[in-house]
């Protein structure tokens, strides 16, 4: 998708600061972060949120984020994963992405 976000990101016209990447995901910092640490974890390919998402896709991107969660340190305090879809959850970016949250205690419920 041309006028898409995070496909920007991906094809490298938007930088980001890059954590990790393979051949189905990339990960970076969120541009305005809620906690400490902040990272956003996407599929290459355009998904437009959790409901247009297959299991092995939903795979990818929930292993890419343990391993950031990891690579952030965040194994041993704990972190949150979250997939907002659709705008009342809060998606602002209509390609699917799975925020990876911590470095600081998170309240529940969240909001």
């Amino acid at each position: 998708m041309t006028d898409c976000l995070f496909c920007k990101i991906v094809a490298r016209t938007i930088p980001a600061t890059l954590l990790f990447e393979n051949e189905h995901v990339i990960a970076f910092r969120d541009i305005r972060p809620v906690a400490p640490a902040h990272a956003l974890v996407v599929p290459r390919v355009h998904v437009g949120g959790a409901r247009d998402a297959t299991a092995e896709t939903f795979g990818h991107v929930l292993a890419a984020a343990q391993k950031v969660a990891t690579d952030l340190g965040l194994d041993e305090s704990g972190y949150r994963l979250v997939v907002n879809e659709g705008p009342d959850a809060g998606q602002s970016v209509f390609h699917l992405h799975c925020h990876v949250l911590g470095g600081r205690a998170l309240a529940w419920p969240p909001g």
